[in-house]
């Protein structure tokens, strides 16, 4: 049975999606201008910093695969690193046993600005202040605020005008918490953009001036006053005690974006390309290499085997993710091997009829030691209760809060490709840098303070994020971004949507509507780490035949409320010109923009 809400769309000039239409229309616009896929991209991504702040910043995190048109995909790494003051020893001196999930002590250096750079220098068409226009018109003017970001404010009004009060003045202007739907201006963030955009045209030329912008970011007034704040602000975090922050402008002064090669395996006529093992992308990978072999076509993409088969692999790459998956340039990564046929197939002999309950990492030589800790820390367990800001605000509108991350899909009519996952920078999460109008990122929570683990917190390296951009490259050269918001969830709502879409036919606006389904069955990324033995969330336009098949086979199922699961979007440009895009309708802010 096929199900859609609204059509796939079609054209031959250029194609945007992303988590918010203003996002979107910005990139159409950046398109029309005669920019390319890089610089539109890049205006939706700082219209998001606006338009969603409760969901990403400037001062967050952005990892992205690229491609440029008949060129192989690439990484552009914008995964801030823990500061050089952020040691195990110094964390628990603190009093800490865990990272909290709120708070200055929770930053890394902020990746996401100098990544939009690196990509619009290198591969852009506009200027700077073509790109970051429309973003710094909707900061200063106004933007119709979203019913989830007022909600967000609201709920931690109190303690705004209590413990941050930088956050109070920019999110809660003359003590009051904006109303939904209501016009709400950050000339903060205006000011700053603007700042460092005509600072920036001291410089001649684009290229010139973008280089620019990488410095005045990195080594000027935005790292002196970040410098500044955290140097004395002794504010409330998520565990309930005022600390300082590590972060220095030195930190951000000695890192930049990079560029690096994708992971990618060949499943059914695509090459599909993730991050490294810094994220958690590879996970979408070993499951594939898992499910390689299985008659996918011949199950019902919306029946109790297909959604078992998938939730079960899931359980045992995320067991494989907790376990050695880490900052390769810090910690070696058996990645080769993970990905390997042997030990998908290992793996997929594991699964059987019933819903796994236990925790199965497979077992690599030479390792043993990373997974003894990793059972240590499941048989441990994590605290139960989040402090304030605690945790990746994505999945709590299923439960009290409403939150997420944000994507972004383009492709132009040259050919070039974006899948882009920024977040970060949660107003929820930090205090409000003075000056700047935006909190720092929260990134380091998913560090772990034990010694001797690819995790382990530890000055220079990346933490293993979430974030989780795809790619895939068809034999016959269609070209297909595509991704999600969702921590955790990521990989799980991009496995249903791809494996629909290429093994039962769903075009793109049909497998972004089918019914998801995520297990909760793996170590949470985010404050407090917890797992939740054979969880699986379904939305409930699954057959009721489907549920009670998951039930049977000793899933705990929990069915979510209508249409809340997910936030899938993607584009494809196929040979010839064709291009295609869909985003999804839960939550009613995503769209997708083409002709």
């Amino acid at each position: 049975m096929r199900f859609t809400t609204r059509p796939e769309l079609c054209g031959t000039f250029g194609m945007v999606a992303s988590t918010h239409w203003i996002a979107s229309a910005v990139g159409m616009k950046l398109l029309e201008a005669g920019g390319s896929a890089f610089d539109a991209a890049a205006g939706m991504g700082f219209t998001l910093n606006v338009v969603e702040p409760h969901l990403n910043g400037p001062l967050g995190d952005m990892p992205a695969i690229i491609r440029v048109a008949g060129e192989d995909p690439t990484v552009v790494c914008g995964q801030g690193i823990a500061p050089a003051g952020a040691t195990i020893e110094h964390y628990r001196q603190q009093g800490l046993d865990m990272v909290p999930g709120a708070g200055l002590l929770a930053t890394v250096v902020p990746g996401a600005f100098d990544a939009w750079m690196l990509m619009l220098r290198d591969h852009g068409r506009l200027t700077l202040r073509q790109v970051m226009e429309p973003a710094i018109h909707y900061a200063r003017h106004g933007h119709p605020l979203l019913p989830r970001v007022a909600a967000t404010i609201a709920g931690q009004a109190d303690f705004f005008a209590s413990e941050w009060p930088t956050s109070a003045a920019v999110w809660a202007p003359n003590g009051r918490a904006p109303q939904p739907g209501s016009l709400f201006r950050n000339p903060d963030l205006a000011a700053f953009w603007d700042r460092l955009v005509t600072e920036a045209e001291a410089e001649s030329g684009r290229i010139a001036q973008i280089d620019a912008a990488r410095r005045i970011f990195a080594e000027g007034f935005v790292a002196e006053t970040i410098d500044r704040f955290v140097a004395k602000a002794e504010l409330m975090d998520g565990l309930g005690a005022r600390r300082l922050g590590v972060l220095t402008g030195q930190d951000m002064a000695d890192w930049r974006a990079r560029y690096e090669p994708t992971v990618s395996v060949s499943h059914h006529g695509w090459q599909v390309h993730k991050c490294g093992a810094w994220s958690q992308g590879p996970v979408l990978l070993q499951c594939l290499q898992m499910l390689r072999n299985d008659p996918l076509a011949d199950l019902d993409p919306l029946g109790g085997d297909f959604v078992h088969l998938t939730t079960e692999a899931l359980k045992r790459a995320f067991a494989d993710r907790d376990t050695y998956y880490g900052d390769p340039l810090h910690a070696d990564i058996p990645l080769n091997t993970l990905l390997s046929d042997d030990h998908a197939a290992a793996h997929r002999a594991d699964i059987s009829d019933l819903a796994t309950t236990d925790d199965r990492p497979g077992r690599i030589p030479g390792f043993d030691a990373q997974i003894d800790a990793y059972h240590q820390r499941i048989a441990r367990g994590a605290a139960t209760t989040a402090g304030v800001g605690g945790g990746e605000p994505t999945m709590a509108h299923l439960s009290n809060r409403r939150g997420d991350t944000v994507h972004i899909d383009v492709t132009d009519r040259w050919g070039n490709v974006v899948s882009a996952t920024p977040s970060g920078g949660w107003l929820q999460s930090n205090p409000v840098v003075p000056g700047l109008g935006v909190p720092l990122n929260t990134r380091a929570q998913m560090f772990w303070l034990d010694e001797g683990l690819p995790t382990s917190l530890a000055p220079g390296r990346r933490p293993r994020t979430t974030l989780s951009p795809s790619l895939a490259i068809h034999e016959d050269g269609r070209a297909f971004a595509f991704g999600t918001p969702g921590g955790d969830q990521q990989d799980q709502w991009q496995l249903a949507f791809f494996l629909r879409h290429v093994h039962h036919g769903l075009n793109l606006q049909e497998a972004i509507d089918a019914p998801l389904f995520h297990t909760g069955h793996l170590q949470s990324s985010f404050y407090p780490r917890d797992l939740r033995r054979a969880h699986l969330m379904a939305e409930p336009h699954f057959p009721e035949a489907t549920l009670d098949a998951l039930r049977d086979k000793g899933h705990a199922v929990e069915v979510a409320e209508p249409w809340t699961v997910g936030r899938l979007s993607a584009a494809q440009h196929q040979p010839g010109g064709l291009m295609k895009a869909a985003a999804t309708p839960r939550l009613m802010q995503a769209y997708a923009i083409g002709r």
